[in-house]
């Protein structure tokens, strides 16, 4: 007799007016939406987790495994969830975090001064509160799974995450604000808290939810921001030296300024510079990083003929558009592409006398992705030997920021003279924040250099590349912060499963379901990643790749449903054999085909071993004694496999491949014999 016959089903469960089935996509997609404005809303106040989103998204994988661990050992309904939420909320609204531009070995692109609470502490109690959040929804999507066959409430469960990732990013696309967000949190917990009319109930959602409502509105409203997919931009207008400037600001911290060109070749020598190291007038330019236009402007008033200006946020184009003085994207000559830097670079077949990377510094990183901002792929050696064959006849390539650091300058340049054959010009500006222009003709007669570099000083690293694309990252190690957060992250789960789910013997039958969990995160970091580098690195390629594998995931649920599929050990060597593929076909080769074609082989070389692992699961789930202790485990290991993918800090996005081979021998090793031969 299976568990489900054998338990019974909740008093308020059998009362609530929702049947099974919709309440099962329902809080699916809840808790699918909720852990994605999550990881957004966190991360624009609280710097720390501008980069390190990970960190909210393994308190979610926590709190979802805790959820379907806690069904069965509980008959209240988990009103705790939206109390936590409000908690929450107050405590990110009242202790804003910046931090210093170089902390721990971590390069950051943030404010001069700190404030907040230090990150060993937020992230912990982000992490925690997360968790408790996300344990609520979790609860109830575990609780509909007794009450249907195992691969049915798996199926159930997947098209809720999709309508989850659907609802998300149309908001995202709309730039609606937290506010919308926080009203869809309260109707959901309305629908699902409270299945019948208590007053106690009702004032258990009714008032938290209105609180958060309540704070994310006057939040909107004071801050007068605009959310961006990656971003809350506020802007201000002043006087700086006799000149309207309009400063503009990410996630609470100072970002661009909307200057006159007139006025920021007055105030900073940097912006003229790349002018002056070509050997002949620029006609034809391609900036990346237009922002708001000022660097636009730059390269009208010098003559530009033909200007394309790539942006990758459509709020901070719009924005430019709107309150710059010079109005530079009025201009006739002035083509806007909304995309990521690298991504066009690499489609499109347009030759530049001049291309400039005019201060692409990012804020945020690719959710679940370690360490992968939005601007990663574009200071790899690849993406500047992308630069130099869009190069006319005397061209030259540039790129200007204040580095901060003097090895940060000297491993670009290395990287530029990697891909260009010979030095090039370094022009440090002033050493208080290391602002520096560096720039390459595509011969060395083709640039006018002042000094000559002298070259990289020992210990410089050595030049990014597309597997390991860490610039800011000095040694190919995982820094502290990450090592002592991922530490307590660890030691805080432990011991929340024991109080949540009791003794760890309950889940020793489903070992091989954990390291599927972990296995899978690193098949997902990887599948991120590398579309990222593929398509780009914006929000819309980020959701598409992540509703990809859920529709991946759910194929292989209907197919595993529906027809005979091999034995485990069969499907386990297919899954092998896609991870081989995955390893042996390199970036270098997709990335020389055609776009439709790139396509085609980029989705079949990425989820063909996602498919096979998740035929595997389905496999494993459906024959599983307790199917939400079963499930539970393999979202912890999730959570483990978001903690493990900090290894391609040290061995790169592809031996994350190698890894999640590893565990999967291990869980074909750790699979019940019996199984084995069954199913």
């Amino acid at each position: 007799m299976t568990l489900e016959a054998r338990k019974p089903v909740d008093d308020e469960e059998k009362a609530h007016w929702l049947a099974v089935r919709p309440r099962l996509i329902l809080a699916s997609a809840f808790m699918l939406f909720l852990e994605l404005a999550l990881i957004r809303w966190t991360g624009s106040n609280i710097v720390h987790l501008s980069y390190f989103t990970n960190f909210v998204l393994l308190g979610s994988f926590l709190g979802i495994g805790l959820g379907f661990l806690r069904v069965g050992r509980s008959r209240r309904q988990p009103y705790y969830s939206p109390v936590v939420l409000a908690i929450l909320v107050v405590v990110v609204l009242t202790f804003p975090v910046t931090v210093d531009r170089n902390t721990e070995g971590v390069l950051y692109w943030t404010s001069l001064s700190t404030s907040g609470p230090p990150a060993w502490l937020i992230l912990p109690v982000i992490f925690c509160a997360a968790a408790l959040v996300l344990m609520g929804p979790a609860e109830l999507v575990g609780r509909c799974f007794p009450e249907l066959p195992r691969l049915e409430a798996y199926r159930y469960d997947l098209i809720g995450s999709l309508t989850g990732i659907a609802a998300f990013t149309a908001l995202s696309f709309l730039s609606a604000p937290p506010v919308f967000w926080g009203l869809i949190a309260a109707i959901c917990y309305a629908l699902l808290l409270v299945p019948r009319p208590r007053a106690l109930y009702v004032g258990l959602v009714t008032v938290p939810s209105l609180a958060v409502v309540g704070l994310l509105l006057a939040e909107t409203l004071t801050a007068g921001a605009i959310w961006s997919p990656y971003y809350k931009v506020t802007f201000r207008q002043l006087q700086q030296l006799g000149v309207a400037v309009t400063d503009i600001a990410v996630n609470g911290i100072p970002h661009q300024q909307a200057v006159p060109a007139t006025a920021r070749l007055q105030w900073e020598r940097q912006y003229g510079l790349p002018y002056e190291r070509t050997t002949k007038p620029p006609k034809d330019v391609l900036i990346v990083g237009a922002g708001s236009g000022t660097d636009v402007a730059i390269a009208l008033s010098k003559g530009a003929a033909r200007v394309d200006a790539v942006e990758i946020d459509p709020k901070l184009r719009e924005l430019g558009g709107s309150v710059h003085p010079d109005r530079p994207y009025d201009d006739p000559r002035v083509t806007t592409h909304v995309t990521d830097g690298r991504a066009f670079l690499e489609r499109t077949g347009a030759k530049y006398d001049l291309i400039l990377f005019a201060l692409p510094d990012s804020l945020t990183l690719v959710s679940g992705a370690s360490s992968l901002r939005l601007e990663s792929y574009l200071f790899t050696e690849e993406a500047m030997q992308a630069a130099r064959e869009h190069l006319k006849p005397g061209g030259t390539f540039s790129m200007y920021n204040y580095y901060r650091e003097s090895w940060l300058v000297d491993r670009l340049a290395a990287t530029m003279q990697s891909a260009f054959g010979h030095k090039p010009c370094v022009d440090v500006v002033s050493t208080a924040g290391q602002q520096a222009v560096i720039t390459a003709g595509l011969s060395e007669a083709d640039q006018r250099c002042g000094t000559a570099w002298a070259g990289a000083a020992p210990g410089t690293p050595d030049p990014a590349d597309d597997d390991r694309p860490f610039l800011y990252l000095k040694d190919a190690t995982i820094p502290p912060i990450y090592i002592i957060t991922l530490g307590l992250i660890l030691i805080v789960s432990l011991l929340a499963v024991r109080v949540v789910a009791g003794p760890y013997d309950r889940m020793r039958p489903y070992a091989d379901l954990f390291l599927l969990g972990v296995a899978f995160m690193l098949l997902e970091t990887k599948s991120v990643t590398g579309f990222a580098l593929l398509f780009g690195t914006t929000w819309v390629v980020n959701a598409i790749v992540f509703a990809g594998v859920l529709v991946a995931v759910l194929a292989a649920v209907e197919v595993t449903r529906r027809f005979r599929t091999p034995p485990l050990p069969v499907m386990y060597g297919v899954l092998l054999a896609g991870l081989v593929l995955a390893w042996l076909v390199p970036n270098a080769w997709l990335l020389s085909l055609p776009l439709p074609l790139r396509a085609v082989a980029a989705v079949t070389v990425a989820f063909l071993p996602i498919f096979a692992a998740n035929i595997v699961f389905a496999k494993r789930f459906a024959d599983t004694a307790d199917a939400t202790t079963s499930f539970g485990a393999n979202l912890l290991g999730a959570m483990v496999g978001g903690c493990l993918e900090y290894a391609a800090l040290i061995i790169g996005y592809k031996g994350l491949l190698i890894v999640a081979a590893l565990l999967y021998i291990g869980a074909l090793v750790l699979l019940p014999r019996k199984k084995a031969a069954l199913v």
